[in-house]
């Protein structure tokens, strides 16, 4: 019989809604706080910076001479190196500011001579080189050929009196004296110079017990491609004694002397046992070698022309210095050079007197190359891990394995349902991968269009976070959310037909604890996917990351280092100055910070989806990012400082590649342009008067490579330079016999001793070069790049000016056309650069006016600020 409105409801339905009731409370006690999970996320963020400090920051204190006493190393003795080749100013090959900083170290290790222990021979060498040649083959260097001549390198050989046999056996530390002309280069490379020196003081002073001898080796010539490294290992008489090599160079300036690549197992965990404080990661190795980087090391040389085992060590903080005028004495940290040495220091007295370490040097060239991989990196700068690839290689299928054997059968005892669930849990990933990644890029896109420049990070690092971390957190939260809801609708489907006794609240609860359950496991899946990947393709930057993956904060240094290095290595993106979009290096580091963002913050997101912190973790990511917006698109943080600068070269250049006969005058003009993304509107700001006009249409072909974006101004460009200067491809001769044509070219570059010629090799199937009656490149072996191969020459004062070029024609070389011969632009079949270390007058005024936070980016494809242009055409 129906109850009336006014009838009393029955014992038993009130006992069921105060048991609703009671649940509903007890839910909501057990529902996590806001509070709780901002704290684990600063939590998180704090420990994560303080193991990046820890890793990459904590210098050891420095040490003057008493302190390190006759055998130890001083930072103070080898900072006052550092003082002295840095006051001298730039000091590129040629250079008489290069002239004195060889003197100078020569003069230093006479020096160390003089105090060397009565047990020990120290020798020292001024090696003169001769011209030479180098073809490396890969990296930087295909399609290119690289010629020498007249540089000079200092040469400190140390070894027991009284044990012939080390003599034949030497351990070689390499660095280079030279600059590029753009910079005084306190960090690359003064430090290491500065380091060697008083290493081979200390070494001088322990040899006596040596069982090998240790050759330092100071070169010239490195920034112009690795020069000075070939000439000594295929010219020096000691060359064949080399069993062993040890690179140190730098990408940035000071912080910690990371060892970045190494060639044997045995090498590594030799450093491994005796250094100090050791710094080392194979992620920077698998990424240098990648060519994600766009640089090159004498080790190189040594590993690929002299097959010599060895390791190889830099400076990589603050990378966005390298090679502009910021790369100063005033940028080295306290301690960086005491970190470098003591670890050095002990790796050569250990080294030199193992009796084993020698044995296996000579061994390695017989080593298959899976003895030679190694993994290696260093946990929190304290200890420093080494072991095989084929361990991990073990080591990753067994994890491979046990997991794939669990999750199958815990997917087989969940049947349906539960292969359902693991769907939706695989979808969660992908779908937090894609919004992770989708929210930053267009905050990328969006960036160059509302900021005064397009990359406007690059002085303040640390807006990356607001601009990119927070859109990638906040993306990777959506779309796991996603998988989440549909994970919750899928889990209540089945317990409302499995448990039907559940209702109400309890079944919210319940369902939300088993979505979020799925979601957690959802990062070990996500990983696992990374294992097996990384193993498939033998990536061992994946070994690392894995390695140090539980806890994911210990990998937070490392992700941190590799983010900064690549916002830091923008400013030299564009190798082809406006080639690149403006966009493109923002995206680059947005969708490097959303997956290592999606990859670290799986397991804590996944405990947000049924607390009360959705909105306050929405509210504190909007905040972040809006903050970072304001900031960089008002100005109020400076996109560049006068310490790190935006890289803006400035180039007179006299270009003779439309000259007739001589009937016309040379085209003289002042290029202004950028390897950093991004116009030149504010720099034009401060050159107002200097009649400068921008656009694509000013492209200038420096041969090695051409500005698509950049300025000109054609005022004061007549004087600074005389016609004597203007360098000359003759035709000497231009015949066929047997079907195959020949042209005899002679290159005359006036008082130029750098320069860069490029040949078409859609025309020209092979050439020689040669200098008076020596034939410097001989037939064959010839690549290309784009259909050109480029030949760069640098050399000192002596270096010959006058050479013969002899073009072997291709048997499908075709003709110009009268109408492409009589076009403005007649297709080249060579041409040619040289370049002169002296500033014009207009180029002087221009630098004067450029804003403090612009400097020159120098490299070994860079022109000086005076540069000449001609060129040969098809049809000569």
């Amino acid at each position: 019989m129906p109850r009336g409105r006014g009838s009393s409801v029955s014992t038993h339905e009130k006992l069921n809604v105060d048991a609703a009731v009671d649940s509903d409370k007890d839910n909501s006690r057990h529902k996590r706080s806001a509070y709780l999970l901002l704290g684990l996320f600063i939590l998180f963020l704090h420990g994560s910076w303080s193991v990046y400090r820890m890793q990459f920051a904590n210098l050891p204190l420095p040490l003057g001479a008493e302190q390190a006493g006759k055998r130890g190393f001083s930072e103070a003795s080898a900072l006052k190196h550092v003082k002295y080749l840095t006051g001298l100013g730039p000091h590129p090959v040629g250079s008489d500011a290069l002239d004195l900083a060889v003197q100078y170290v020569y003069a230093e290790a006479e020096k160390i001579k003089k105090t060397a222990h009565w047990d020990v021979d120290v020798q020292v060498e001024l090696f003169h080189t001769d011209i030479g040649a180098n073809r490396l083959a890969g990296g930087l260097f295909k399609g290119k050929t690289l010629l020498y001549s007249d540089l000079k390198h200092v040469i400190l050989r140390i070894v027991p009196k009284y044990l012939p046999e080390a003599e034949e056996n030497l351990i070689l530390v390499s660095s280079h004296i030279d600059t590029v002309p753009t910079t005084e280069g306190a960090g690359d490379c003064s430090s290491c110079v500065g380091v060697m020196l008083e290493m081979a003081r200390g070494v001088a002073q322990w040899a006596h017990g040596f069982k090998s001898g240790v050759l330092f080796l100071f070169n010239t010539g490195e920034e112009e491609g690795l020069d000075g490294a070939h000439s000594f290992i295929t010219q020096h008489h000691w060359r064949n004694s080399v069993r062993f090599a040890v690179d140190l160079e730098a990408m940035g300036i000071s912080g910690k002397s990371t060892l970045f690549q190494g060639t044997h197992q045995w090498a590594l965990e030799s450093f491994a046992a005796v250094a100090k404080y050791p710094s080392a990661q194979i992620a920077t190795q698998d990424v240098f070698r990648s060519g994600a980087i766009k640089s090159a090391t004498d080790f190189q040389i040594y590993e690929e022309v002299a097959g010599l085992p060895g390791l190889d060590f830099a400076y990589t903080d603050t990378t966005s210095v390298y090679h502009t005028k910021n790369d100063k004495m005033e940028l080295l940290q306290p301690g960086s050079l005491q970190h470098s040495g003591e670890n050095m220091l002990a790796f050569l007295l250990h080294a030199a007197s193992s009796p084993k370490f020698m044995k296996d040097a000579h061994q390695a060239k017989q080593d298959s190359t899976e003895q030679k991989k190694a993994i290696f990196f260093d946990i929190l700068g304290k200890y420093m891990v080494v072991y095989p690839q084929r361990l991990a290689t073990m080591f990753h299928n067994s994890i491979i394995f046990q997991s794939l054997l669990i999750w199958g059968t815990s997917l087989l005892m969940g049947g349906r349902p539960g292969l359902v669930s693991f769907g939706i849990s695989c979808l969660s990933i992908i779908l937090t991968l894609i919004f992770s990644i989708f929210l930053p890029v267009v905050v990328a896109f969006a960036l160059p269009h509302i900021c005064p420049f397009p990359v406007p990070f690059v002085g303040n690092p640390w807006l990356v976070i607001g601009l990119f971390g927070s859109p990638a957190l906040l993306g990777a939260f959506i779309g796991q959310h996603f998988g989440f809801i549909l994970l919750k609708r899928h889990i209540q489907e089945v317990h409302s037909r499995t448990k039907p006794g559940l209702t109400g609240n309890t079944m919210d609860y319940i369902v939300g604890l088993e979505a979020e359950r799925w979601i957690f496991k959802s990062g070990f899946v996500q990983w696992l996917i990374v294992l097996i990947l990384g193993t498939y393709l033998k990536l061992k930057v994946f070994t690392l990351v894995l390695a140090l993956a539980v806890p994911v904060m210990s990998s937070a240094g490392l992700f941190i280092r590799l983010v900064d290095v690549m916002v830091g290595s923008i400013v030299r993106a564009d190798r082809n100055p406006g080639g690149l979009p403006d966009w493109l290096g923002n995206v680059v580091v947005a969708v490097a910070i959303a997956i290592v963002v999606s990859f670290t913050f799986v397991y804590l997101l996944s405990y947000v989806h049924i607390s009360g912190a959705k909105k306050t973790l929405l509210s504190v990511l909007c905040a972040f990012f809006g903050l970072a917006l304001v900031l960089v698109s008002s100005g109020i943080v400076p996109a560049f400082t006068e310490d790190i600068a935006r890289s803006v070269n400035v180039v007179h250049v006299v270009d003779t590649t439309r000259m007739n006969d001589g009937n016309t005058e040379p085209l003289s003009y002042v290029s202004l342009f950028s390897n950093m993304p991004g116009k030149l509107t504010q720099e034009l700001m401060d050159l107002r008067g200097e009649e400068f006009s921008c656009g694509r249409n000013m492209t200038t072909d420096f041969v090695t490579f051409t500005v698509k974006y950049g300025c000109r101004s054609y005022k004061g460009s007549n004087a600074g330079w005389s016609k004597s200067e203007v360098p000359v491809l003759h035709v000497e001769s231009d015949s066929a016999a047997d079907d195959a044509r020949r042209t005899v070219v002679s290159v005359d570059t006036k008082s130029s001793t750098r320069w860069s010629l490029a040949i078409n090799m859609q025309e020209i199937d092979d050439f020689t070069i040669q200098v008076e009656s020596d034939k410097l490149v001989q037939l064959g072996g010839k690549s290309e790049v784009d259909g050109w191969h480029t030949i760069q020459f640098a050399g000192g004062k002596n270096a010959p000016t006058k050479f013969q070029l002899t073009l072997f024609w291709s048997s499908n070389a075709t003709q110009a056309s009268p109408k492409e011969a009589n076009a403005e632009d007649p297709p080249l079949l060579v041409k040619l650069r040289t370049d002169v270390n002296r500033a014009t007058p207009m180029v002087e005024t221009v630098l004067e006016k450029l804003p403090r936070w612009c400097a020159a980016f120098g490299k070994s494809t860079s022109p000086y600020t005076l540069a000449f242009l001609t060129a040969l055409p098809v049809n000569i």
